[in-house]
């Protein structure tokens, strides 16, 4: 009967499971597992439907995969046979087990109370197996399946806890008959002594003792008994039930609803920090590996204790904490424990911010000797237990050191304190410094400005006080010399007379009586005097004609109506032209009238004698204007044929060929100097302003003309200099760029000068506005 149930309930047990691998390496427990079923054929694939459905489908798989976006468009991205396939397989390992089965299973373990001791083990063995197939569906299947787990109307969490608190409660039972009945080597006595006594005959005084046969009937009879009780004893205490239940709440905590759902149960983290009672080691890390995450979430610090406070009130410990520390100082043979046990005590004493707290619950686990066994675990080969170690010991607060150090800084302190004091009263000063001085030179401010439009005055009164100043002395100098004459009218204001002066002027005629060639006749005009008005009178202004024979200017006046004609003046001699091989520069000069010359030092000159004495060769050489042939014979001077250079092509504008020559004349480098320094940035080489190349930068239309005469192979000899120089500037890449940047960094040192007086005044208005107490106050 008990083995077709058994048979039954494995049936329904393998229609609810998941494909996984072997559950014996899943739990990791010692107990041997269950025999694995055949594995049975895939089914045969299904016929794919229309691509709309297998869509409509596909979607709905991905809504239960609970994926990251990322993942998902990626699986969108498959072809739909492996959309198909997808499918089939989310549809083969799907809620063939509803939660509901699994609960109702759970639930007649812990809730059929008839028989509990004779069918035990294989209740166990059962439960074992139906928490198992739950891990496993909690893990791999979507998260609806999870979330219909923990609804309103299944309440799996509280169906777990609740199984979880009947599973340590009967194992505290047998505990606790264990003890009762004494120990385990007190159980044995009675059993060997009634073996002992069974063996005994009435004629033992006869003999001396027991056969061999009935010594080793005794000790194997023992021995056996013995077995039985150690095993029942330590099976009570080690129980894979429990678990797998630690591992089905860990699978509900790895969702964020199933691990919200945990933190808000009111007893589900008590259960589980009850479950430190178990006797298997890796239950213990697992239980203390949740209890970690717990207390890293806000609020589950507190969580944990009070978890821990209810642990002791059950177990009946002294102090918090003492079970934890038995089992990790005597259960050393398991490494994963240790590391769990050693990084939960890190957490819960070094996540706590208030430094009282955790000096308190360091104190705890010193008081229960953690640091003496410490000093014992240095020199573990485990890393990972080194590692928690070393964490720990470094985030351990020593508050005597601190107490220490606190009273030998006690002086320092108080000059710490006095310097900042004395900060305070020089920050204080300072500010009234930095006021005191903002007032003074808003003040001078004020007196320079005035200072400055006072100076304006004065300087404005002084012109107009040298003008007048002027115009009286050129006033009395025209009425000394009788130009001018100064009266009262009859009303009284000042009346001006002006006289006129008539000048006569020579014009000298040719000593030879054959006139030169290329000079008619009617370029020797008679002796005529015109009138030569003074340039500081109001009167009209001659016009004035060259002549060729003469050295001086003829001005021509037509004045109404004609003044008379003065004689001409003895005193004034006639100079002839210096004829000169080459063309001479101009000077920029009026030449003084007769009647200005007379009693000057130029009368007195003899241009003649001076003529004797220079070189005038030489001279006209070395002044001459250029672009001018050998010199020629003064007398055939006005024969010479002037012969023109061989004439250059020129593409660009005349006007900005003659600009772009005399710019380049002036810099004083050539052409393919001033390329190659804006190429290579090199300010040193030009000697020229940047910016007055700006303006003979080639247009397109210049640099087209120019780049089809170079296309068509005609020699750019035959251009003209500027020509050449324009095509080779404007090949240069990014001309305007390099132009720009060149300028930018040629006038950065004088932008900088210039800008800095006024950075400095920023800087200094900031500063006073930072520290301005008015300015805050009226802020606020």
């Amino acid at each position: 009967m008990g083995n077709v149930a058994t048979g039954a309930l494995e049936q329904e047990q393998t229609e609810g499971r998941e494909a996984r691998t072997s559950v014996g390496g899943a739990s990791g427990m010692g107990e041997p597992t269950p025999t694995l079923q055949k594995k049975q054929p895939a089914p045969p694939k299904l016929p794919m439907p229309p691509e709309e459905e297998l869509e409509e489908r596909f979607n709905v798989v991905l809504s239960y995969m609970n994926l990251p976006p990322d993942k998902q468009k990626l699986l969108s991205q498959y072809d739909n046979d492996k959309k198909w396939e997808l499918v089939c397989d989310q549809e083969r390992f799907q809620v063939k087990s509803p939660p509901s089965n699994y609960l109702n299973k759970i639930k007649s373990f812990y809730q059929d109370q008839g028989g509990v001791s004779r069918r035990l083990k294989k209740k166990i063995q059962e439960a074992t197996q139906v928490l198992k197939d739950l891990e496993i569906s909690l893990r791999t299947n979507h998260i609806g399946w999870a979330q219909e787990f923990l609804n309103e109307q299944n309440k799996g969490l509280d169906v777990l806890v609740e199984y979880l608190s009947h599973a340590q409660s009967d194992a505290s039972y047998d505990a606790d008959s264990a003890e009762n009945g004494g120990s385990l080597s007190e159980r044995r006595k009675p059993a060997e002594r009634s073996m002992e006594d069974l063996t005994k005959s009435p004629s033992s005084s006869h003999s001396h003792g027991m056969t061999r046969a009935a010594r080793a009937l005794t000790v194997r009879i023992s021995s056996t008994i013995g077995n039985k009780i150690y095993k029942k004893s330590h099976s009570s205490n080690q129980r894979d039930d429990v678990h797998v239940c630690i591992m089905c709440l860990r699978a509900i905590m790895n969702y964020q609803s199933g691990f919200n759902l945990v933190m808000t149960h009111p007893c589900c983290v008590n259960e589980i920090t009850l479950s430190l009672n178990s006797r298997n080691p890796r239950t213990k890390a697992l239980v203390l590996e949740l209890l970690a995450a717990v207390c890293l979430v806000r609020g589950g610090h507190d969580i944990i204790l009070s978890a821990f406070d209810n642990f002791t009130q059950v177990s009946r410990e002294r102090n918090r904490f003492e079970k934890l520390m038995e089992y990790f100082i005597n259960d050393d043979s398991n490494i994963d424990f240790m590391v769990a046990c050693m990084q939960f005590i890190n957490i819960v004493v070094h996540s706590v911010e208030n430094m009282n707290f955790r000096v308190h619950l360091q104190f705890e686990f010193t008081y229960l000797g953690l640091d003496k066994y410490l000093g014992r675990l240095k020199q573990t080969e485990s890393e990972k237990l080194q590692v928690q170690i070393q964490a720990y010991l470094d985030n351990v607060l020593d508050v005597g050191a601190l107490l220490e150090d606190a009273e030998n800084r006690g002086g320092v302190f108080e000059h710490v304190d006095d310097l900042q004091e004395h900060n305070v009263q020089l920050g204080a000063r300072l500010e009234e410094i930095e006021n005191q001085s903002t007032e003074k030179i808003s003040e001078l401010e004020t007196q320079l400005m005035q200072a400055t439009k006072e100076t304006e005055l004065l300087k404005e009164s002084l012109r107009q006080s040298c003008s007048q100043v002027k115009l009286e002395q050129k006033v009395q100098e025209l009425q000394d010399r009788g130009l001018l004459r100064l009266g009262r009218s009859a009303s009284g204001g000042l009346d001006i007379q002006v006289v006129p002066v008539t000048v006569v002027e020579y014009i000298q005629t040719p000593a030879p009586p054959a006139a030169q060639p290329g000079v008619s006749e009617q370029d020797h005009h008679p002796l005529l005097p015109h009138l030569a008005p003074d340039p500081h009178l109001h009167l009209p202004l001659p016009y004035l004609v060259l002549d060729p024979h003469c050295h001086l200017l003829r001005p021509v006046v037509d004045l109404h109506p004609p003044l008379p004609r003065l004689v001409v003046d003895p005193r004034v001699k006639s100079k002839k032209p210096i004829q000169t091989k080459f063309r001479m520069p101009l000077l920029n000069w009026q030449a003084l009238k007769p009647n200005q010359v007379t009693g000057t030092v130029f009368n007195e000159l003899d241009d003649e004698q001076v003529l004797e004495e220079l070189n005038m060769d030489m001279f006209e050489e070395h002044f001459k204007t250029r672009a001018q042939g050998n010199p020629a014979d003064i007398a055939t001077i006005k024969k010479k044929v002037v012969q023109k250079a061989p004439s250059k092509t020129s593409l660009i504008d005349g006007n900005k060929a003659k600009n772009l020559a005399i710019t380049l004349r002036k810099g004083g480098i050539n052409a393919t100097g001033i390329c190659t320094a804006i190429e290579t940035y090199d300010q040193e080489s030009l000697s020229i302003d940047l910016e007055l190349l700006e303006p003979f930068i080639p247009s397109d239309f210049e640099m087209k003309l120019l780049l089809n005469y170079e296309k068509d192979g005609r020699p750019l000899e035959e251009l003209a200099d500027e020509d050449q120089f324009i095509l080779r500037f404007g090949k240069i890449p990014r001309l305007k760029q390099r132009i720009s940047t060149l300028t930018f960094m040629g006038n950065f040192a004088d932008t900088v000068k210039r800008l800095q007086p006024q950075l400095n005044s920023l800087i200094a208005a900031s500063m006073s506005i930072k520290s301005s107490t008015k300015l805050k106050k009226l802020l606020e």
